[in-house]
């Protein structure tokens, strides 16, 4: 028996919560998932999962026995990782998780770089504006356009942006261009979803944050679509500058409503915190501090 193996398996399932979950990532059997627990059960002489056919939970003895297994397995990664830095080539596969906007529009020239410096990392990238759970261990480092951030995590800025919002000029000359947040109930507007703020907008009133409730005639959870949209005439949205650059450059879109601009949003790369750092995510961190600083 590869208890080791076992240990990691059990830690996968307490952090998947489901045998048929941790099967499809490892690409195994669930009945060999289950042998694999059975084993590591029968070795410690206790019950570590209580399990039924509808749900599944720790037991007191597989809670502590996770804490301690998880932190072993650290340890171990840790080792392998600060033995392999000591031929001082940095290697390995970075799975980041960024936003979907952030992501298509500035992170891939940003990775061509870093690859250019460091060729024998590979980088695993997803896309998707709801942050991943970096306790889960499917990601190394998330990236996100916030103005909440998870107590839990290490997050190192690299870059801001600003909240405003916009509009194009045949929209305006059409439907007239609104003053005061107030004036926004009698427009169109284009609603970004899967953001923390659900159906509100966020206005800066005199120093201090007001939502106003969008009264949206389309929604989407892809940014770019949202600016394609206003810059073809559909109404009014509101969204980080980033999004909006290309449009506002070539006359496309112009910002309206600029006093009511949000603060800056900060853009975040955020990471467990760890003992040890592998060379291949210290440079990568280090490397969008300068690259973005730029």
């Amino acid at each position: 028996m590869d208890k080791f193996n076992n240990m990691r398996v059990f830690c996968r399932i307490v952090e998947l919560g489901t045998f048929s979950a941790v099967a499809k990532e490892l690409k195994l059997s669930t009945m060999m998932v289950s042998k694999y627990i059975a084993q590591l059960e029968a070795s410690l002489g206790v019950v570590l999962l209580h399990r039924t056919t509808r749900s599944m939970s720790l037991t007191s003895a597989g809670e502590a026995y996770y804490h301690r297994s998880k932190q072993l397995l650290e340890d171990l990664a840790d080792l392998e990782s600060s033995t392999a830095q000591l031929g001082e080539r940095v290697k390995g596969t970075i799975k980041i998780s960024a936003p979907i906007d952030f992501g298509g529009m500035y992170m891939v020239p940003a990775i061509e770089t870093y690859l250019k410096k460091y060729p024998e990392v590979k980088i695993l990238m997803s896309l998707d504006n709801k942050p991943p759970n970096l306790r889960v261990g499917s990601v190394d480092i998330s990236l996100l356009v916030t103005d909440t951030l998870d107590p839990g995590v290490v997050a190192r800025k690299i870059a801001e942006t600003e909240l405003g919002t916009y509009a194009s000029p045949g929209y305006l000359a059409e439907k007239g261009c609104p003053q005061t947040i107030d004036e926004l109930s009698g427009h169109q507007c284009l609603h970004y979803v899967d953001t923390p703020h659900g159906d509100y907008w966020l206005f800066n009133v005199n120093g201090e944050l007001k939502r106003i409730k969008s009264d949206w005639m389309l929604a989407s959870n892809n940014g770019r679509a949202l600016c394609q949209a206003a810059a073809m005439g559909m109404g009014i949205v509101q969204a980080p500058r980033l999004s909006v650059a290309p449009h506002l450059q070539n006359g496309e879109l112009v910002e309206i409503l600029r006093e009511y601009r949000r603060p800056e949003l900060a853009i975040y790369a955020t990471y467990l915190q760890r003992r040890f750092y592998p060379a291949k995510l210290t440079t990568f961190i280090n490397f969008l501090l300068a690259y973005f600083g730029q």
